[in-house]
């Protein structure tokens, strides 16, 4: 679907771009944008390096695994019907101190092998529509446990937003830093909602 979107969204530009004899403007800002766009890239593949490295020092050191250990209680508050002792809880712990330290690409994939632990454990209970998901690896039905990992993935607290913070930076701003209080304050906001609403809607469907 996106592909569409994007497709008509170019081809609306072009033709605007024609119609109203600004199609060498479009044509300069296409090859000025891409231009902008390898140069992003550059910069923003730097920055992850940098980060990603860090969490790997992070993890040999041992501080991964305290960190992961001290939300486990609320890794059971939120998902009380996961085993303690399975795969799912230590992916999804390590992707939301990921998100919280502000590295969005790097817990993407410990978010994927948390999907892909949830759907197991779907499996294992025999719910309907995961009995071959060992076998294709597709997903047909999202469980309680992946919406709500959802929801607080996409919500997260961010402490650091890196991401942000080089965009800003690559873009000239005067202080790249400045983006952090605001961040925290509204993460922090939508972080609580999310955990608001798992529990209500976790409630209504035990009732």
């Amino acid at each position: 679907m996106l592909n569409y979107i994007w497709a008509f969204m170019i081809l609306a530009g072009v033709v605007y771009g024609a119609f109203t004899n600004n199609i060498e403007a479009v044509s300069n800002a296409a090859l000025n944008s891409a231009g902008e766009a390898v140069s992003l890239c550059i910069t923003m593949t730097g920055v992850m390096a940098l980060w990603v490295g860090l969490m790997e020092i992070a993890q040999a050191s041992g501080l991964i695994g305290r960190l992961t250990a001290g939300i486990q209680p609320f890794i059971s508050f939120m998902f009380p019907r996961i085993p303690r002792e399975h795969i799912a809880r230590e992916y999804i712990s390590m992707n939301i101190i990921a998100n919280v330290l502000g590295l969005g690409w790097a817990c993407t994939p410990a978010g994927l092998k948390a999907m892909e632990a949830l759907a197991q454990l779907e499996a294992e209970r025999g719910a309907p529509g995961y009995a071959d998901a060992g076998s294709d690896g597709r997903i047909r039905i999202a469980s309680r446990e992946m919406c709500t990992f959802l929801i607080l993935n996409i919500s997260s607290l961010q402490l650091i937003p890196v991401n942000m913070i080089a965009y800003r930076q690559q873009y000239g701003s005067v202080n790249p830093a400045a983006i952090i209080a605001p961040a925290i304050a509204a993460t922090l906001v939508s972080s609580a909602a999310a955990v608001v609403y798992c529990k209500i809607r976790d409630r209504s469907n035990r009732a």
